[in-house]
């Protein structure tokens, strides 16, 4: 596929190029485990599934490709990829990491990454003197997220991108709010991009993936190494179903940031809801930043309810709208993030970073926006 082509394009026609023996439009299946050998234990390229699968394979390559990356790697979940990478670290390293960040990443850094030594301090990374003030001789790497999940804060990925390259440290970022048709982190300096694939590739809430870009061969390996030894590799049918997934990504993208951007303006005027986070409004504290390093500002909305009875009573009338952990499909999906995705976060830490029981995180699908906007009212409205 020609470098210059659309993002429409790429995401299209990225990883057709497999198949060379019946010239399928579709990559097959290998439903495999090992593959044949001859005698000096040759090989066609594979041979065996946790090392290598050519519908894996073709993912890889593909996504690679969309980060704009010079190497893919498949994991069986978002939090199995971010781990990997952090496995690269040895102990008593020290990580930067983003204070708003997914409670499972929170999680495996704190209460099992911990066990061996590997040192985390976490800090507000929309704060570049904060990044820099926490740098310390045994950092390795700065760790973001951007937007941040659920407060949707932005960080400003060429600034850190310049403090990590002055400092010899790796920049990792997760990717998986905007996914690559929005931004490419790569392309401004980051080392490393991770997605739970999970969420806007699969797109269709029936697969748990995740994904890893590399922006050197060297650290694709690094990468591909861990997962080799430890296991976690993603099976070739939810592979397929992610390249599937990946076709339709430009579509998808556009009508959940066109819905998002109206309901978040239109949220604004609710006078039961006090504050909206959400990128794409101009109050948005790092609105500026967002519309430069982003082509658009995803599907991901937070906001915080007057009181807590009106956040249970909105979350319990909703018909449409559906209660539920996880995001980026196509049908809308909402929660508090207190309770559900970030309840492995201490209480204390919740209050500080300002994440309460009011606070309500919605993935806006691509439904009618207005019967969205019905749906939010007359749940309100219910007694």
């Amino acid at each position: 596929m020609k470098a210059n082509v659309s993002k429409e394009t790429l995401v299209m026609h990225t990883g057709n190029e497999i198949d060379g023996q019946f010239d399928a439009l579709s990559v097959p299946v290998y439903q495999v485990s090992t593959f044949l050998q001859d005698v000096k234990g040759n090989t066609k390229g594979y041979e065996y599934s946790r090392a290598g699968n050519p519908t894996r394979n073709a993912l890889e390559c593909a996504f690679a490709a969309l980060e704009y990356g010079k190497r893919g790697v498949a994991f069986g979940s978002g939090i199995a990829a971010i781990s990997a990478v952090f496995m690269r670290f040895n102990t008593g390293d020290h990580l930067v990491v983003s204070s708003v960040l997914y409670g499972g990443t929170y999680r495996v850094l704190t209460t099992v990454l911990n066990r061996w030594g590997l040192k985390v301090t976490f800090v507000d990374t929309a704060d570049l003197a904060a990044i820099e003030a926490a740098i310390t001789p045994a950092t390795k790497a700065v760790y973001i997220e951007t937007p941040t999940n659920p407060l949707m804060e932005v960080a400003d990925i060429r600034a850190i991108a310049a403090i990590c390259k002055g400092r010899q440290l790796e920049f990792i970022v997760d990717n998986t709010f905007l996914s690559p048709y929005w931004q490419n982190p790569l392309l401004m300096g980051a080392d490393i991009v991770v997605h739970s694939a999970t969420k806007y590739l699969g797109g269709h809430s029936d697969v748990v993936a995740g994904l890893v870009v590399t922006a050197t061969e060297e650290k694709g390996e690094e990468v591909h190494f861990i997962q080799k030894a430890m296991g976690g590799i993603l099976g070739p049918q939810d592979s397929w179903l992610l390249m599937r997934g990946i076709k339709t990504l430009a579509v998808r993208m556009e009508k959940h940031e066109r819905n998002a951007n109206e309901l978040a303006r239109w949220l604004c005027t609710l006078p039961q809801i006090t504050r909206v986070y959400y990128p794409g409004l101009e109050s948005h504290p790092q609105h500026l930043i967002a519309s430069q390093q982003a082509g658009g500002f995803g599907g991901m909305i937070s906001f915080e309810m007057a009181t807590t009875e009106l956040a249970d009573q909105l979350l319990g009338n909703l018909q449409i709208i559906s209660l539920a952990i996880s995001l980026g499909g196509v049908e809308s999906l909402i929660c508090v993030p207190a309770t559900t995705t970030h309840a492995s976060i201490p209480a204390a830490v919740l209050e500080q970073l300002g994440i309460s029981n009011r606070l309500v995180r919605l993935s806006v699908g691509i439904e009618s926006v207005e019967d969205l906007k019905a749906d939010i009212l007359q749940a309100l409205a219910a007694r």
